[in-house]
């Protein structure tokens, strides 16, 4: 295969630093991915290997250096993002029409996977979806964010966000303090999800005016929700018995979002979690999208993403 040469020059020396990395450890990322050569003197990298490798690998230097423009710190999860996007030739006008306003911050797709679960958010068809996979991928902080876009927009009168409280055996009497208190150390996740997404002010003023229900699982039971937007996070901790309630919950003008990782239920046996068990016989169904989520697809630290491939892999060996 013959070797091309590409140069290209970035006009602001500090995003070029940024690009680059400590070391040049964003280069290698690129490198790695695309099996080429980059050489990086005095503001302009020179490109070597295939003409498509080198093609596709300095459009995303390019995303990474637009990003740094605008004041991005291009951390290693930064790079494998716009990998992610640069090997299916996603261009950005179409990550503008999947992204959203939330409060004050723009909630764009970190990877492929990301982006049809967002398109699935977004489809108004989509009564119920389903987002199931490892920690770490954005299902639920998405599920939170785009319900509170909603909510901001009028377009519901209230989101409702259930877990299961696993571990108090949904018993949170014997727990002291109020039901706030008792609450609050099974909800802390989604009320993180919250302040980072719309602030913590405005997330307390929403709650306080009963537009914003956190709740354990248990308290859903006997209730219709009508023109509202249910999260039901940890799904995999429901019950197939308690999945069949929640869903049935669900009112006229109402949408639902359903997130866990199967592979992470507390439940005694694996067999009695809802989350498969829905996303099993609910498949195909009309009004129902389902989203799933892999190693790859993790966005916290890279090292995650690792750790659940080891797991994974791990739990592949028992099996054969």
């Amino acid at each position: 295969m013959k070797t091309k040469t590409l140069e290209v020059k970035f006009n602001n020396a500090a995003a070029f630093r940024n690009l680059c990395g400590v070391n040049h450890r964003n280069l290698a990322q690129i490198e790695r991915e695309f099996g080429v050569k980059i050489h990086a003197p005095g503001g302009k990298m020179i490109f070597e290997g295939a003409a498509s490798a080198i093609s596709l690998a300095s459009k995303a230097a390019s995303r990474l250096f637009e990003r740094a423009v605008a004041g991005t710190n291009i951390s290693e999860a930064e790079v494998l993002s716009v990998l992610s996007f640069s090997k299916t030739g996603m261009e950005k006008m179409q990550l503008d029409q999947i992204s959203f306003n939330c409060g004050s911050k723009r909630i764009s797709p970190r990877n492929p996977a990301q982006q049809a679960y967002m398109q699935m958010l977004k489809d108004q068809n989509n009564d119920l979806v389903f987002g199931s996979g490892p920690a770490g991928t954005g299902k639920t902080f998405l599920a939170i964010a785009y319900g509170a876009s909603l909510l901001l927009s009028k377009q519901v009168e209230r989101m409702v966000v259930a877990r299961p409280a696993l571990e108090a055996g949904e018993r949170l009497g014997f727990l002291p303090g109020d039901f706030e208190e008792k609450v609050d150390p099974y909800m802390m996740p989604i009320w993180d999800a919250f302040t980072q997404t719309i602030g913590a002010e405005k997330f307390a003023r929403l709650k306080e005016n009963g537009k914003i229900e956190i709740a354990p699982l248990a308290f859903m039971r006997g209730r219709t929700f009508a023109g509202s937007y249910i999260v039901l996070d940890e799904a995999q901790n429901a019950t197939i018995g308690q999945m069949q309630m929640v869903l049935t919950r669900l009112g006229e003008g109402g949408r639902m979002v359903v997130t866990g990782d199967p592979d992470q239920s507390d439940l005694p046996s694996i067999s009695g979690s809802g989350l498969p068990h829905a996303v099993k016989i609910l498949d195909g169904v009309e009004g129902i999208a389902m989203s799933k989520f892999c190693a790859d697809d993790v966005v916290r630290h890279p090292l995650v993403a690792r750790i659940v491939k080891a797991y994974e892999n791990d739990r592949k060996d028992q099996v054969s």
